[in-house]
This record gives structure tokens, sequence and C-alpha cells, in this order.
């Protein structure tokens, strides 16, 4: 009987421990996850559950029973401290465990501010998993001034959450303009719009000097253009890192996290990786995809060809973001874009900016926009790119472009 270890119990290793079983392995599963509670969603935690809208059990992937019921072994509170790949083995701190095909599924950890730790000075929060998420929650009160770091998707959630919850809150951004590494200005401009409407304050262009501090407990910030701001707490939305190191420990190519080929593999044959750790081929480049969507199907197409299939990993990317009453969602990667068609509906205050290299289309940015969004995913699914002249015209039926 052969042996499926997979390090990681978050979105992305339950469902290589889901499709595995679906796909008739009856082999040992284990699988192997640092936290004391079962597999849960992240998204949710920096918005419906920081905001007390879903209960921790509703964040559960699978309930308790699942588990036993497909024969899977979960390990909690596990932690891996040593990869022996010439020996295919675990050494962690509830012994060794061995294996015959071994699943990377670590993720990702979000960047930390330089010089600074919980031990030398509280008020820094971050939102990764459920202790940041419940650390935050107890410090959320009306009134207080919460300082956001970054301006990307991280920082604003957790703007639209501060604010909802009744906190002043100033946005600090040091590129020129937020959402600048992930969006063209079109969409930068309306978020901006949005959260100012909704009383949050915006300083692009400068960052972080220094904290001030009083009696070990952050006080204010001082930013580079030597501006102070009175501060309660700072919630750091500067970036994640993928967890690479018991990769790199144990002898594995890393390019822009763990390098994979185009089926899931390793440098080693006979390791895996997935989700927010994993860099696979995609458009002469190495990528990592830090979405569910992704953690779901790289997972299942890893199960699959663990299996046999031999099968390619060729996704059409897709991310949302939730901020008040906004539902942006993303079609595509638009990296290397030279071009924006916008498209505005005033009579139902929907956007869309389609993002094109000359004549190809490669994203689409669907804001309130639900059938941009699906035309944009399926355009990019066939390979299509509608002309650019067409896609101007604002009278055009978009599902029409799907037939020519």
């Amino acid at each position: 009987m052969s042996k499926v270890v997979i390090i990681g119990a978050g979105q992305a290793g339950l469902e290589a421990a889901t499709h595995l079983r679906s796909q008739g392995f009856d082999g040992e599963i284990t699988l192997v996850g640092s936290e004391n509670i079962l597999p849960y969603q992240r998204p949710p935690l920096s918005k419906k559950y920081v905001l007390g809208e879903m209960s921790l059990e509703r964040l559960y992937l699978k309930p308790k029973t699942f588990y036993q019921e497909n024969d899977i072994k979960l390990m909690l509170g596990t932690i891996v401290k040593k990869i022996v790949r010439g020996e295919k083995k675990l050494e962690t701190n509830c012994g060794v465990f061995e294996y015959d095909q071994l699943i990377l599924a670590t993720g990702s950890s979000p960047n930390r501010l330089p010089g600074v730790s919980s031990e030398n000075l509280s008020g820094i929060y971050y939102v990764r998993d459920i202790d940041d998420a419940d650390a935050l929650k107890k410090v959320l009160k009306p009134g207080k001034t919460a300082l956001i770091l970054g301006g990307g998707y991280i920082g604003l959630e957790a703007a639209a959450v501060a604010r909802l919850k009744g906190l002043n809150v100033i946005v600090i951004e040091k590129s020129e303009r937020i959402l600048k590494r992930v969006a063209c200005e079109h969409t930068s401009d309306f978020f901006r719009d949005l959260h100012q409407k909704n009383g949050v304050k915006f300083v692009e262009g400068y960052g972080l000097d220094h904290f001030t501090q009083q009696n070990g407990k952050i006080s204010g910030a001082v930013l580079e253009d030597k501006s102070f701001y009175a501060v309660d707490l700072i919630i750091a939305g500067i970036g994640i890192s993928p967890r690479t190191h018991l990769a790199k420990e144990a002898g594995l190519k890393i390019e822009n996290g763990i390098k994979t080929n185009m089926q899931g593999q390793t440098s080693d044959p006979c390791i895996w990786a997935t989700g927010d750790c994993a860099a696979f081929p995609f458009n002469d480049k190495y990528v990592r995809l830090e979405s569910v969507q992704n953690a779901i199907e790289q997972s299942q197409l890893i199960a699959k060809n663990i299996l046999g299939a031999n099968l390619d990993y060729k996704p059409v990317p897709w991310f949302w973001s939730d901020q008040y009453e906004v539902k942006l969602q993303i079609a595509g990667l638009n990296n290397g874009y030279s071009q924006i068609i916008p498209r505005a509906n005033k009579a139902n205050l929907s956007i869309s900016n389609w993002y094109y290299s000359d004549d190809t289309l490669l994203a689409v940015d669907a804001i309130n926009d639900s059938r941009a969004y699906m035309v944009g995913k399926r355009l990019l699914e066939a390979g299509k790119s509608p002309s650019k002249s067409q896609l101007s015209l604002l009278e055009i039926d978009l599902k029409d472009l799907l037939t020519q």
C-alpha cells in the first residue's frame, strides 16, 4: 500500500487529500497541519469573521467526522522539522512519517515589519491565520484610529472592515498610487474614491519612516515626509511570501516559490507542490497564484497526476475582493499590459477594465459586473481576443463577443 503525506492542512492540502480519495486512491493519506484546529477557510478571516458575521464552525472546510469517514489521518499541531529525501521520511515534533509521495502545501506568511516583534512592541497586527484574526477582533473598537500599511487588496480590505467597525482609518501606500502593482489606474481610482466616500484617508507616495511608542505600545507613525499620525493600532498589509524553508533545506529548487513543472512535480519526482508556495511555468515565467481557485485546481491536478494522469496545469486565474458593498472579480493576469479598455454602465454602476498587450486580451477587472467577469473569463479560456474598437462600444452586448 502506498503512502501519501501532505504538509499543510489548508485549502490546498485538504483538497489534495480529498481528491486523491475521490479519484480512487486506497493507500494511506496523512494530512499534517501545524495549527491545532480543523482546516479552515482563510478569505473570510479578514472580513466576515472579524466583523462577527461568521462563526469559527462555519469557517471549517470539512466537519471533524469527514476525516475518519474518508480514512484521512489528520495530524494537527504537528511541526515538520526536516524532509529527509534519501529515506523518504519527515522528522516532526510528533515523530517520523514515511512517504512514497509527498505534497508540499505549506502556503505563505505575511511579510513582517523589519526589526519589530510583538515581544518589544504591541499594537501591530497582521491578518493571515485564525490567531491573527482573533487578536484583531479584540482591538477593532469604534473611535480608535487604525493605520493601514500597504494599499494593495489586503490593506484595502482591512481598511473597509475597520471603517465598518467604526474606526478612523488612514491608509499609507509607499508607491505613487494604491494597487499599483496589481491594477491599472482606472481600478485604483475607483477604489480610492470608494474608500474616501466611506471616510478613509489616503497618503500615497510616502512610506513609513518610524513608529513612536509609549510604554511598549504603538502611539504614532512618522512618514518619510516627516508627517506624524497619532494611532492606536497598525495593520500591516505589505504582501506575503511563500513558505519554502523546508523545501530549500531539503535541496529542492526554489524560484519565486517551490519550483515545479507543469504537472506539479518539484525537482524531486516524488515531491509535489501546490497552492501559495508553488511556482509553476506560465507564459514563459515561473509564477505563483495566491487564490482559493489555484489552491483547489492545482491540488486536484496533482492528485490526478500522482495516480498517473500526466496532466499539465494551464489555469485561467481568477480572484475576487469584497470591500463594503462592492465586489471586484478578476479574470486573467495583467502582467505586461500596454492598454486599458474601460467600460462603465452608469445605469447599474458596474465598471470593467480590460487589459491588452497589443491586440491580445490578458485580463479583466470587473467591478459589480458579473457579466463582464464571466465573458472575460470565457474569452480567456477560449484564447479569444475581441477587437479593442468593438469592446469600446458601450452599446454592444458583451455576450455577443463569445460567438464571434
